[in-house]
């Protein structure tokens, strides 16, 4: 039986016999935050393509559904944190975060929110929002998805000569890596890797005008993030480039440049944080915290008690791989006593 199997069948039970309800309702469960964290929701297949990053937007909404019928107590991010480090939060506390800020936030994720009346924190990177193509590093899969049984000739994207082989997520997924190396090594610009990607998909005979004219795969611009910031939305660092320097002024100026993107579209209060990728280093804790950044999440799971160091605190991504009952388990707190694998993407910096 696998551990999946085994936790599924141990809430089933404990679900029946009422022992979940009252983990729920404990002064355990009360003293802890879940932070649940989404990454999209699919505008046409994206959640067929990579479920572990997508929802549908039908599956958000029987979600919120869900967080309704546990009695939860869903809280703006920034409330939530305060109240963790008083040790004041009401039963069982929830914040919800969506990464990244894609447009399929904008048409997707929010309408719900708003139908629910739920308080979000978007964490937001901020370069593509400006440059509004397809964002490289997620559309290259995606394209090869799509383009899966197909071959053609690799030298001009991989630089290497011979076909692909997009017969296989393995297989897909070294081409996608090969690319961006390619990329990197040819110091190719946003526009650059965008023209590329625009090739492959002619290569593969995708159609590139349908993922520019819904946006697939782009992030909200400007103008819809004002929009959000307007209607209460709330939006956090994420970095503007999305990437992790292990350079403190570098790291300094990717916080920098974020803060002051989400400061011009009327977001005042920019001081909560989310690793990109989940990646975090011990190094970077005390170059937030000088950049008075008050909390900081991860993508391990877990509930976040007033123990928890607030600029590493765990987060629970929720996607289509998890089940309703699953997502119970964490509403109430029994998953977070299970035995879990090894999430932490920490790394080692010299």
């Amino acid at each position: 039986m696998g551990l999946k199997t085994l936790k599924v069948g141990v809430l089933s039970g404990s679900k029946g016999m009422g022992i979940l309800s009252a983990l729920g309702r404990s002064p355990w469960r009360t003293s802890r935050l879940l932070i649940l964290g989404y990454h999209g929701v699919s505008q046409v297949d994206e959640h067929l393509w990579n479920p572990a990053l997508y929802l549908s937007q039908d599956a958000l909404r029987h979600r919120m559904e869900v967080l309704v019928r546990s009695e939860c107590s869903v809280l703006p991010l920034h409330e939530a944190v305060a109240r963790l480090g008083r040790n004041d939060l009401p039963p069982r506390s929830v914040a919800i975060t969506f990464d990244d800020g894609y447009y399929d936030f904008f048409v997707r994720a929010n309408p719900v929110m708003r139908e629910f009346g739920f308080p979000v924190t978007v964490y937001q990177t901020s370069y593509y929002s400006g440059f509004n193509r397809a964002v490289f590093d997620i559309a290259c899969p995606y394209v090869l998805w799509k383009g899966a049984g197909k071959r053609i000739e690799g030298l001009a994207f991989t630089g290497t000569p011979g076909p692909l082989d997009l017969s296989t997520e393995k297989s897909r997924s070294s081409v996608c890596l090969q690319m961006r190396q390619a990329a990197r090594r040819n110091r190719l610009s946003a526009q650059g890797k965008d023209e590329l990607l625009a090739e492959l998909a002619a290569a593969l005979d995708v159609d590139w005008g349908l993922i520019r004219a819904k946006r697939l795969l782009h992030l909200m611009r400007p103008d819809e993030l004002h929009q959000l910031v307007r209607q209460g939305v709330d939006l956090q660092l994420h970095t503007h480039r999305h990437r992790m320097p292990n350079d403190r002024d570098l790291f300094r100026r990717e916080i920098l440049d974020n803060r002051q993107f989400l400061a011009n579209l009327g977001q005042t209060s920019a001081n909560h944080f989310c690793y990109p990728s989940g990646i975090y280093a011990e190094c970077f804790l005390p170059w937030l915290a000088e950049l008075g950044v008050q909390s900081a999440t991860t993508c391990d799971p877990g509930l976040a008690s007033p123990k928890n160091r607030m600029l590493l605190l765990p987060r629970l991504i929720d996607s289509s791989a998890l089940s309703d009952l699953e997502l119970e388990g964490w509403l109430h707190g029994m998953s977070h006593v299970f035995p879990r694998r090894p999430t932490r993407r920490e790394i080692t910096l010299d």
